[in-house]
């Protein structure tokens, strides 16, 4: 039996945030470059997506290239911009049939070009679906997110827009990358890892999480369902008392 069976479907987590790990380890294990894993990758992608848009899920957000991975070795970078342009042009029929809205958070002046042009395509010509909105974190770190909210309000304050008296999580959150997102619910992690690595530290402070063995190459449609049947199965009390629940 599945584990998509086993869901209760009234209950789903809005919003799965995942921080896809592991793609040059697992081609390092097979004696491949890097760049083989982060290919494997992408089918990878294509099982989280399809199995998000089967049970109804409403927010997938995919950590896909972080402020840090810009010290990696050039040529590795310029394979995964590419590797970016590829997969939005070749995915396109399928966002659309499945009516899938293709969303961004982070820096993305920091893209190449011929990236930037891809991708704000790719948001124009989904933005009216009304699915499941897939949200790319490119060049994201949250840390600088924060630091940007952070001069944002300032400014707004320093300009006399609002006072220090208006300050607070709410209109912190507005000034987020993620402000037309719901904090996400469940945070995935592959490949054994068990940190953040500067993601969305202000909107996990209440998530479940969930640190997988499998390398990012290895994850499929059903360890999706896995991960939302064993959510379903654990507490969140927000820092209430079972009996209050």
């Amino acid at each position: 039996m599945s584990f998509k069976d086993k869901i209760d479907k009234t209950r789903l987590p809005q919003h799965i945030a995942i921080i896809m790990d592991g793609n040059g380890r697992w081609a390092k294990e097979k004696g491949e470059l890097r760049v083989f894993g982060h290919k494997n990758g992408v089918t990878a992608v294509r099982e989280a997506l399809e199995a998000s848009v089967e049970i109804g899920l409403s927010y997938l957000t995919l950590y896909a290239f972080s402020t840090e991975n810009w010290n990696r070795p050039q040529f590795e970078v310029d394979a995964l911009m590419e590797l970016l342009v590829n997969s939005l042009n070749q995915e396109l029929p399928t966002f659309q049939e499945n009516n899938i809205r293709v969303n961004s958070i982070g820096r993305m002046s920091d893209l190449p070009g011929h990236c930037q042009v891809t991708l704000q395509s790719t948001i124009e010509q989904t933005k009216n679906n009304t699915g499941c909105t897939l949200t790319l974190a490119l060049s994201y770190g949250s840390r600088q997110e924060i630091l940007d909210a952070t001069k944002s309000i300032a400014e707004k304050v320093k300009k006399g827009e609002i006072s220090l008296e208006d300050i607070n999580e709410d209109l912190f959150s507005k000034n987020l990358y993620t402000s037309d997102l719901p904090d996400p619910d469940l945070l995935i992690r592959t490949s054994g890892e068990e940190r953040i690595s500067n993601y969305m530290l202000w909107q996990i402070a209440y998530s479940e999480l969930f640190f997988l063995p499998m390398m990012w190459p290895e994850f499929s449609r059903e360890t999706l369902f896995e991960c939302i049947y064993l959510y379903q199965n654990r507490e969140r009390r927000f820092g209430k008392t079972s009996e209050q629940l």
